[in-house]
């Protein structure tokens, strides 16, 4: 399982690469793999206001649809149209190509909620038991 050290996650299973006052978001390798082979990503709209802990976006997979959590809030600046067309991505590629949208944050303090990638780990395991 890939769990790269510059990441922050959430207890749902997102990540977030920041830089500056935005961030990267997508979903972890722990869970496009326990999805299966993903057919369809529904990404939340540009410029949409997204409150941290709720639903942003939608993944379907071949055994399941999954909602996916805000973990920030924020506004998004861009989604990942690739998606669309790719929904693969997600699986082969997770934390590069296969990202879902960009976001500016609103809120730096809420970065403490989030898992660094050694507690991410921990979790992961604690939950695979």
């Amino acid at each position: 399982m890939n769990i790269p050290k510059n990441l922050l996650y959430t207890k749902d299973h997102e990540w977030v690469r920041v830089e500056g006052k935005n961030a990267y978001v997508g979903i972890t390798d722990y869970a496009q793999g326990s999805l299966g082979d993903i057919t369809f990503a529904e990404l939340p709209k540009i410029d949409a206001v997204l409150v941290q802990a709720k639903h942003c976006a939608t993944v379907e997979s071949v055994k399941a649809a999954s909602e996916v959590y805000a973990p920030l809030s924020g506004k998004v600046l861009s989604v990942n149209v690739e998606l669309s067309a790719h929904p693969e991505l997600i699986n082969q590629q997770p934390y590069q190509q296969g990202y879902f949208f960009l976001m500016e944050f609103s809120n730096d303090s809420e970065r403490s909620v989030l898992m660094d990638a050694a507690s991410y780990e921990s979790y992961v395991e604690g939950i695979s038991k």
